[in-house]
């Protein structure tokens, strides 16, 4: 579950995290009376989105005029934020986050993250502050240090000096006192709040050298959150898409893509395999749906009818391997949503497994126009055909 950057200082500034003063606003006139009561300038006008790379977008800017704080909220307010995170559609802006400027004398990055590969929290660190990590992994991989933690024993002393005494310059003692402080906390709120992602992008040591961070990001563990039941009060529904958010309400597990062809399918495994399917015959995918093995016929026709209501889709590639999940069971539940909702795009049917011939019959005794593909060659032909406009 991500969190908003106002949300993610706020729970900073619970566990003694230095950030700068802010204050939200969802109008002009908010953001008058926060200009007012932040000192500045400059004020940094932020806005609030779950997607990275605002600055890039437009979405944060450094004002040094109280009406600047004022004309940038309300420009914000009317836009829909294009970021490289976003797609060309963009995230609507409903949120802005006023802030002190700080005079910064140097950028750090600091986040931390579960090492798959070691299966530990492991701090990152680099000196390339201000710059997306993924761009200095692939061109200056030297520039990122990594601690791994142990569980047993937590974050420790010399952890934090073995990545501050890698910056050059090293930072006069009482930052490095600071920073060794802060590292343990973010090691704290990562593990107490069963984060996935903690990020501060950059963090700041300013020209009186105080550290601060002037940026934050938190992502928290889907899996977690029936021990975080504080944190599900953060949740902005506002910020997910329509689609994925009907698709959670139903226990499916349901992703948005930006292409044309709609897929369910039974299983992540064969999910993946048909996404590359769908690929491989020239079209795009326009989601990734696993209705997975234990999918009952309400199920199926929920997930039918959420892909329906997708704009983009031209075509609907049914793929189904029954196991737990029948045939005959996914062939009623695809019914039950064609009589919902009109089926005005082409349906392609493979079904193998449990029920098979059962669940063809359905099909055919329906009032259902598809084509039926009798293995995953046949599926990527009828793909092919209809990207090309074909029958």
């Amino acid at each position: 579950m991500k969190i908003h950057e106002y949300q993610a200082k706020e729970i900073f500034r619970q566990n003694g995290i230095p950030v700068p003063d802010g204050q939200l606003v969802t109008s002009p006139e908010e953001a008058e009376k926060a200009g007012g009561k932040i000192t500045g300038p400059p004020w940094v006008v932020k806005a609030q989105v779950h997607a990275g790379g605002r600055g890039k977008g437009g979405g944060v800017k450094v004002v040094h005029d109280l009406k600047d704080v004022v004309s940038v909220t309300e420009s914000l307010l009317k836009t829909s934020l294009v970021t490289p995170q976003t797609g060309p559609e963009g995230v609507k802006v409903r949120k802005v986050l006023v802030e002190q400027g700080a005079k910064i004398a140097r950028e750090l990055y600091l986040g931390m993250v579960i090492d798959r590969k070691l299966g530990k929290p492991t701090m990152i660190f680099s000196q390339a502050g201000g710059m997306e990590i993924e761009e200095v992994a692939k061109e200056t991989p030297e520039l990122i240090w990594k601690e791994a933690v142990d569980p047993a024993t937590g974050w420790l002393p010399y952890q934090s000096r073995n990545l501050i005494y890698r910056l050059d310059p090293i930072p006069a003692p009482a930052v490095i006192k600071q920073l060794m402080s802060l590292m343990g906390k973010i090691y704290k709120v990562f593990t107490t709040l069963d984060c996935s992602l903690l990020e501060i992008n950059p963090l700041v040591i300013t020209a009186d050298d105080q550290v601060l961070a002037v940026d934050a990001k938190i992502n928290l563990d889907d899996n977690a959150l029936f021990r975080q039941k504080d944190m599900l009060a953060l949740d902005d529904p506002g910020e997910e898409d329509p689609l994925e958010l009907k698709a959670k309400a139903h226990n499916l597990n349901y992703i948005r893509l930006d292409g044309n062809i709609g897929a369910m399918v039974n299983g992540a495994g064969l999910a993946m395999a048909t996404m590359d399917l769908i690929k491989a015959a020239g079209a795009e995918p326009a989601n990734f749906l696993d209705v997975g093995g234990g999918a009952n016929e309400e199920m199926i026709s929920n997930g039918f009818e959420i892909i329906l209501k997708d704009p983009r889709v031209k075509a609907i590639l049914v793929n189904i391997f029954g196991g737990i999940l029948r045939c005959d069971v996914l062939a009623r539940g695809v019914v039950a949503a064609a009589e919902k909702s009109q089926v005005d795009v082409p349906l392609i049917v493979r079904l193998e497994g449990t029920n098979v011939e059962e669940g063809r019959k359905i099909l055919e005794e329906s009032d259902l126009t598809f084509l039926l593909a009798r293995d995953l060659a046949e599926a990527a032909k009828h793909v092919a055909g209809q990207v090309k406009g074909k029958n």
